[in-house]
């Protein structure tokens, strides 16, 4: 029995969790299967929860791309939360670390990560697991940011995108989570290491790995929510505000330079703003698509 099973009852937001399985079971049809880009995030963690309600667990495949901006700790939680709603993880190795555009880093650096996935979905994986239709975890919130180029990518590859088709906002899409008892519900917002590296610096593994090490060792001292961004020998610590006291108390705050600094950085900051999503990219990008 999976944790699926004993799922609580949807409430007021029956109706988008309908709306989401009809649009999956329209897509792929009486015995067709969908794959879902699966991260192990609230979103496409709903979505998967969501295709299983409509199509059954053997009908639906999460899809998880690995590469060197996803984190080990990401990677295994992915696992983790696919056990739970019952349903296999197909990894395929993704290279946009070979693609010039992405290591250069411009705003658009999630259009070309994006690409890269769901081509290594059509070219090796929709044919090998019969896959009808394939779908990503964009909601209604994201839907509506500038700062969401991966969103480009996955028109142009055809990919649905049947939470934000159905108006459903990161709160929507939590309060399912929770009533469906999925584990990663309030979950953190676990944007790609490549994230943390200001645009036009070049991404490159080493970098990737500083952050993964030095953000580990963070989680490793009670930090749940800790985004390290890369600034050459600096690292730029953003917490939760509520967490800002804690960094800089004794012993906490010895630990917490020790831990960055064994990741290879020399200089510790703490940014007092606190965490901030789309910090390098918002102010490079339109406001609104229009």
């Amino acid at each position: 029995m999976t944790g699926m099973d004993c799922a609580a009852d949807l409430g007021e937001l029956a109706g988008a969790a309908r709306a989401v399985a009809g649009m999956v079971w329209h897509a792929v049809g009486a015995g067709g299967r969908l794959g879902v880009a699966f991260s192990g995030g609230v979103d496409s963690a709903v979505l998967v929860a969501l295709a299983v309600r409509a199509l059954g667990a053997g009908r639906v495949v999460a899809v998880l791309g690995v590469s060197p901006s996803l984190a080990a700790s990401e990677r295994a939680a992915a696992h983790e939360i696919a056990a739970f709603i019952g349903v296999p993880v197909v990894e395929v190795a993704t290279r946009e670390g070979d693609r010039d555009a992405y290591r250069a880093n411009g705003p658009d650096r999630c259009y070309h990560c994006k690409d890269e996935l769901f081509t290594r979905i059509d070219d090796d994986v929709a044919e090998r697991y019969n896959l009808d239709a394939v779908a990503y975890g964009e909601n209604a919130d994201d839907a509506r940011r500038s700062d969401r180029p991966g969103a480009e990518a996955a028109r142009e590859h055809g990919v649905l995108r049947p939470l934000a088709d159905a108006r459903l906002g990161k709160a929507g899409v939590r309060q399912i989570a929770r009533a469906l008892r999925l584990p990663c519900a309030d979950k953190p917002a676990a944007p790609c290491l490549a994230s943390r590296i200001p645009h036009f610096d070049i991404v490159d593994p080493d970098k990737l790995r500083q952050v993964e090490d030095a953000e580990a060792g963070l989680r490793a001292l009670g930090f749940a929510d800790a985004r390290v961004r890369h600034h050459g020998d600096v690292a730029r610590i953003e917490l939760p505000a509520e967490d800002l006291v804690k960094a800089v108390t004794e012993p906490v705050r010895t630990f917490a330079v020790d831990a960055v600094r064994a990741a290879g950085f020399r200089f510790v900051a703490l940014d007092l703003v606190g965490i901030q999503s789309g910090a390098f990219t918002l102010p490079l990008v339109a406001v609104s698509r229009g």
